[in-house]
């Protein structure tokens, strides 16, 4: 066994690593970028190199310069994790000639299965079953679009070297084709350094099933567990879980086996995850081979009750495999939600920014997290935008789901957008309980998915009354300390009691919310048996409450009627003198500066505090022309001077190694880019400038008779 490892990359995947190296008494060495100076890895593993820029071309992709830090530091093996260098041909050949372990399959089976065209010839040969397509090196426009209109639509382009959803289309019709084509390219290019694609036919709704496989160099191989990954959007996993449910053993059997044929005909080593898509008649085919550890890896180790972290170091280091097949034991199901910066409400874009707070799960024999940030990092836009990875495990499949439910209302990020409300709401979602998805899962009930859509008036009305209420607590604390410290304590200039003469107590609070909506809140303050009450009237409903703020945690007490609309007053004057009788809640509450967030169950409410009167914006169309994210410019895809249509593409960012195009928020013409292709662009920045028809058709009035 090596006595030290390097860790080739960042993140959860690195601390994950580094946990087992020292649990085997392996010394660890990390590396770092600009961006992960103060990292979570750094600090864990025994000694730390430098590598570089922030960007991954600068840094974590830089093979030569690892391989150096590798002799340097006397580490006779580099793990590469996931992404970065981890199906690297190139790389894994180059640690072998330098004497070096890649903790990994050796450089021909990465490069056999890096190509996807390349693999499908490979499993077709080995009696792999394979989904019809086009996978030739022949790659000019023209025979494409024509490969695409003989295989029929709906239609599947990805990039032939490539994962993760990064370079892929579907395309639904013939005149689609070559913009798909072409958006696939640049996307491939960005991500892999390779712009080749293949297509095939686009099943609508199948289950997208994977095996994961073992082999060590003394050839023997074996399938542990499969997983079910069809919960995806754009193409990219959130939700994972194990074994599969609804499989017999029968199929179980059968797609192990394919999985294991598939990795014995290219003489595979070492951990590699081969996936299928499962179609509805249970016909299943081979989609690709990941040559290295998965993300969804803990699903796997759960159920199987194996570190494949140990299991990868041992095989690199010559031994055996610890289990044969009929020695793998499969016990209870586990599932994995993956934790994202990310705006659900805005298609998913990836969100940057500092986390102020973090509260996990408290973590147990049925709790697990791989984490690789701490409260206070900042999560970059130079990286993949996955916080952590939230796994659970129970004796059942309902059990262990429930055990996620729980776990996701426990788990509380404020400071950036984050996508655990609706992880939350896919995990509770009729369907999924009974297990009736397919990869398109999210795309067919995704309004219902999403926060705004779960969450009921009457909840947002409580929250926003909490909210509130946490406000008032805030202005007591704020009265008490200025009262301790004031020359006068007793001056009523130190004091937030409301009162007002002949009147009862009343307290005004003006709130604005993630809908950029201003919510002005008027609340009037008795008092029952010597505690301060506040009740507070939104539409048709009467809520009353009551609560004091400890260090972080809103306790409060909280009722809510609803008011017949003919008796609002009546019935709202006699509520001022009950006893609250409602439901009692203890919620944490992050605050910076005038923003905080109230957190509720898996759902996290945020709030600004205005302090003054503040004029309430209309909704601006040419916000559409600012930019969503920190990126980068791509390219422009129409020229100053050119007519276009709302809706209408004119320029593509990439962030976090994803695409997004900037769309015309109108008819009319371009009249100005600000940035230029390469150049570096700040979440807000206005990038371009369209001046609407009628405008642009006034100005060109205006010129013309001036010319005359």
């Amino acid at each position: 066994m090596f006595t030290k490892l390097l860790i080739a990359n960042r993140g959860e995947i690195a601390c994950r690593i580094i946990d087992t190296a020292k649990a085997m008494g392996v010394r660890t060495v990390a590396l770092y970028s600009d961006a992960d100076i103060n990292a979570r890895h750094v600090a864990m593993a025994d000694e730390a190199f430098y590598l570089g820029g922030s960007a991954p071309a600068d840094s974590y992709l830089k093979g030569d310069l690892i391989i150096d830090i590798a002799k340097q530091s006397g580490a006779q093996a580099i793990h590469p994790g996931y992404g970065f260098l981890s199906e690297n041909a190139e790389f894994a050949l180059k640690c072998e000639k330098a004497n070096i372990a890649f903790v990994g399959p050796s450089a021909a089976a990465i490069d056999s299965m890096g190509s996807k065209s390349a693999a499908k010839e490979i499993m077709g040969a080995a009696n792999v079953p394979l989904v019809p397509g086009y996978h030739g090196d022949a790659q000019d426009d023209d025979l494409l679009v024509n490969e695409a209109n003989k295989m029929g639509f709906p239609l599947l382009i990805k990039a032939a070297f490539g994962g993760g959803g990064k370079g892929m289309r579907i395309v639904e019709s013939s005149n689609e084709v070559l913009a798909a084509i072409n958006s696939a390219r640049r996307e491939a290019i960005s991500s892999f350094g390779n712009d080749k694609l293949l297509m095939e036919r686009y099943l609508r709704q199948p289950r997208h099933v994977e095996v994961q496989v073992f082999a060590d160099s003394q050839g023997n191989c074996i399938y542990l567990s499969d997983r079910d990954c069809s919960i995806q959007r754009r193409h990219q996993k959130v939700v994972e879980e194990a074994p599969a449910p609804g499989l017999s053993d029968a199929l179980r059997v059968k797609m192990g086996e394919a999985a294991v044929a598939a990795a014995q005909a290219i003489n595979y080593e070492g951990a590699g995850t081969v996936e299928f898509l499962l179609d509805t008649d249970d016909s299943f085919y081979f989609m690709e081979m990941n040559t290295r550890l998965q993300v969804e890896h803990p699903v796997t180790e759960l159920v199987t009750g194996q570190d494949l972290v140990k299991w990868q170091l041992m095989v690199a280091s010559g031994s055996e495999l610890p289990l044969k097949q009929s020695e793998v034991k499969i016990t209870g199901h586990a599932f994995e939600a993956r934790i994202y910066a990310e705006d659900p409400q805005n298609d998913f874009l990836p969100a940057s920014g500092k986390l102020d707070f973090l509260r996990e799960p408290k973590q147990s024999q049925f709790v697990r997290i791989d984490s690789g940030v701490r409260e206070n990092d900042v999560i970059s836009n130079f990286y993949d935008p996955m916080i952590s990875k939230l796994i659970t495990w129970d004796e059942s499949r309902p059990r262990a789901l429930q055990r996620l439910v729980h776990a996701l209302d426990d788990y509380q990020i404020s400071g950036l957008k984050h996508n655990i409300e609706f992880l939350a709401n896919i995990a509770k979602h009729t369907a999924f309980k009974d297990a009736d998805f397919s990869t398109d899962f999210i795309e067919r009930y995704g309004e219902g998915l999403l926060t705004q859509s779960a969450v009921s008036p009457e909840q947002q009305k409580i929250a926003l009354g909490l909210a509130a209420l946490y406000q008032l607590c805030v202005r007591k604390q704020q009265a008490k300390v200025a009262a301790q410290t004031s020359h006068d304590p007793y001056s009523p200039w130190s004091n937030n009691s409301g009162f007002r003469l002949n009147n009862a107590n009343r307290h005004q609070v003006a709130l604005l919310d993630d809908n950029h909506q201003i919510n002005h809140l008027d609340l009037i303050e008795t008092q029952v048996a010597g505690q301060s009450q506040y009740q507070l009237q939104l539409d048709d409903c009467l809520i009353t409450l009551t609560g004091e703020l400890v260090a972080e945690i809103l306790h409060a007490e909280i009722s809510l009627q609803k008011l017949d609309s003919d008796n609002t007053e009546q019935m709202a004057s006699k509520s001022h003198s009950d006893k609250t009788n409602g439901h009692k809640i203890s919620l944490p509450v992050s605050q910076v500066g005038d923003d905080f967030t109230l957190f509720i169950d898996s759902t996290s409410y945020h709030y600004r505090a205005l302090q003054s009167e503040v004029i309430e914006e209309q909704d601006n169309l040419e916000d559409k022309l600012k930019a969503p994210m920190n990126g980068t410019i791509v390219t422009q895809l129409v020229a100053v001077g050119d007519s276009v249509k709302a809706g209408q593409g004119i320029m593509v960012m990439e962030a976090m190694k994803m695409e997004y195009t900037i769309e015309s928020p109108f008819d009319g013409i371009v009249s100005a880019f600000f940035f230029e292709a390469g150049e570096l662009v700040s979440d807000g920045m206005l990038l371009a400038e369209v001046e609407a028809a009628v405008e642009a058709a006034e100005s060109e009035s205006a010129k013309t008779e001036e010319t005359a």
